[in-house]
């Protein structure tokens, strides 16, 4: 059978007893709310570590699937939502305020990744809740549908406040463990964070700001990135090179480029093909030049990973102790040049952090 039936598409579809309902119906927008609601609870489902949340999010997955048939066919009793599923919500919402303090200022999205996300599910839920409302207005709706998205949505403005609160326990917790054990600890926390807590499962976020706290270095910011591009171009102006000057993070994301007045237009990409080589290979590309050459360990490697990687001098590593923190690319002048100017930047990086 195939996926396509053409039937919409002069921008028409069907309900269970009305046929050719233009696809900008309210009743339409109401469908497409809870079923962008319900793929951004899967997403949220994938990323929880924790069971409970993921089995109670597809439950409500469940009953979502109920209001959407209401939808569809609102006078088949047997989708009607009874008063127990909203009670649920509250049971749950009331459960989750017992385990934290709820923050009284302003809240703005973006504590943690998985919390982000699941604002993200409370902004679509009230989206969805406005849209059975007008809906409600036109064609008469399931009272219990109604009360059901309210709570949902206060539901999952409490799990992500609730998600934020532990994120910060871990932290402290992680952090409080590693200062007992001495800051040696940290620089095998992200290979083997079973020396840490060996059932807990600490996320690369929390990582960073155990590090931050700690005064350590892990991974190098966009005020330090500034600042290192500002001392290069310093030496790249006396020594009269005029270059562009790349910096990226540990993933090989950039964080901050320069271009220098008088730059080739060229240097720019490959500034940045150095920053990020450096970080992929784990060692200067002046170094990778060397082992990229036929016979060597490296060879052909210039044409892996979409052109990404180069082979010649400019690009290295930045360090702070043994942990890579990001990559420094420069281009403009030749290999010798570029890489003699990156070794500055390495060796000022320190001023910077």
């Amino acid at each position: 059978m195939n996926i396509y039936t053409k039937n919409g598409d002069r921008g028409t579809t069907d309900l269970v007893h009305t046929k050719n309902v233009s696809k900008s119906d309210d009743r339409i927008q109401l469908v497409g709310a809870i079923e962008e609601l319900t793929s951004h609870l899967g997403l949220v489902r994938t990323m929880t570590e924790n069971q409970e949340t993921e089995h109670f999010l597809e439950k409500i997955q469940g009953t979502l699937t109920s209001v959407i048939s209401g939808v569809a066919d609102p006078y088949n009793r047997e989708y009607k939502l009874e008063d127990g599923q909203v009670e649920l919500l509250e049971q749950e919402i009331e459960r989750l305020q017992g385990l934290f303090h709820e923050p009284q200022s302003m809240i703005l999205p973006g504590r943690s990744r998985l919390s982000a996300e699941i604002d993200i599910a409370w902004a679509v839920a009230r989206r969805a809740e406005r849209s059975l409302a007008s809906v409600s207005v036109k064609f008469g709706a399931d009272n219990g549908a109604k009360k059901y998205l309210n709570r949902l949505a206060d539901y999952l403005y409490v799990l992500a406040r609730y998600t934020d609160a532990s994120e910060d326990k871990k932290v402290d917790n992680l952090t409080e463990k590693i200062s007992e054990g001495g800051k040696e600890e940290v620089r095998t926390m992200t290979d083997d964070q079973k020396q840490i807590n060996a059932s807990e499962t600490v996320s690369e976020a929390v990582i960073q700001e155990v590090l931050k706290k700690m005064g350590i270095q892990g991974r190098i910011t966009l005020a330090s990135a500034k600042c290192l591009i500002e001392k290069i171009e310093q030496e790249a102006e006396r020594r009269g090179k005029k270059a562009v000057i790349a910096v990226c993070g540990p993933d090989g994301n950039p964080i901050a480029v320069h271009v220098m007045d008088g730059a080739f237009l060229v240097s720019f990409d490959v500034a940045m093909k150095k920053a990020y080589t450096s970080v992929a290979v784990k060692m200067s590309t002046k170094e990778l030049s060397v082992l990229a050459q036929p016979g060597g360990t490296f060879y052909g490697v210039d044409k892996m990973d979409n052109g990404k990687i180069v082979i010649f001098g400019g690009g290295i590593p930045l360090k702070a102790g043994d942990t890579i923190i990001g990559g420094l690319g420069i281009s403009g002048g030749t290999g010798e040049e570029d890489h003699s100017l990156a070794e500055y930047g390495l060796s000022v990086l320190k001023e910077v952090l």
